[in-house]
């Protein structure tokens, strides 16, 4: 490794994956605060939900899927406008978040969804029986009983958002994949680019590790 090729990582290293972990962080709460009441609310209306509603579901279904089959990068380009009237910017790790946060809000909805539907049926006519509303079946039972999945699916979303902040580098979004392409692709500097793939790598190790050992410890719980 020459040592240009270190100074950058003793340089921008350190600040580019503190950015990564910020836009992964602050997207993943943005994309829970959007998500989960309107996974909540599919699985609500969906046919085997509390209050079934099939012509509300069948177009909030349709647009989830809209949004989640849109790439992310032409999505972070049209949001380019909303983003800029928020932040003030359209560059930089939190403008990054806007684009992040809305990419991950319908799969987390998705997750959230299919998490409340995997609960044992049983234990919701037991709730109904004892005169608990639908609100009540929500937030003391299915949410708990559901949160196992829960906390691999936002593992899962954690990973993936990972991987949008290394496409938002490509735009100015900063974190790793600024780091990676800038300072390692253009200005061919191969051994920075790959730092910084291990980087992003251990990140996704380190989140898949923690989300898996949550899930089981809840698991055991019950």
């Amino acid at each position: 490794m020459s040592s240009s090729d270190m100074q950058i990582l003793l340089t921008k290293l350190p600040g580019s994956t503190a950015e990564t972990v910020y836009m992964v962080l602050a997207s993943t709460a943005l994309a829970c605060i959007l998500g989960f009441p309107l996974g909540a609310f599919l699985y609500s209306s969906s046919p085997g939900g509390l209050k079934p509603r099939r012509l509300a579901y069948n177009a909030l279904s349709r647009i989830v899927n809209l949004f989640r089959s849109l790439p992310f990068i032409i999505l972070m380009i049209l949001l380019i406008p909303f983003t800029r009237m928020l932040v003030g910017t359209s560059i930089g790790s939190t403008a990054a978040v806007i684009p992040l946060s809305i990419a991950a809000a319908p799969f987390v909805a998705r997750i959230v969804e299919s998490a409340l539907a995997e609960v044992d049926p049983g234990v919701i006519t037991a709730a109904l029986a004892m005169g608990s509303t639908d609100f009540q079946i929500l937030r003391k039972v299915l949410v708990p009983e559901a949160m196992p999945a829960l906390v691999s699916g936002l593992a899962l979303t954690m990973i993936n958002l990972i991987g949008y902040s290394a496409m938002a580098g490509a735009i100015g979004g900063g974190g790793l994949g600024n780091l990676a392409i800038n300072y390692g692709y253009y200005r061919f500097h191969a051994n920075v680019m790959i730092a910084a793939v291990i980087v992003i790598l251990l990140l996704v190790e380190i989140i898949q590790l923690a989300g898996t050992a949550i899930s089981r410890s809840l698991l055991s719980k019950r």
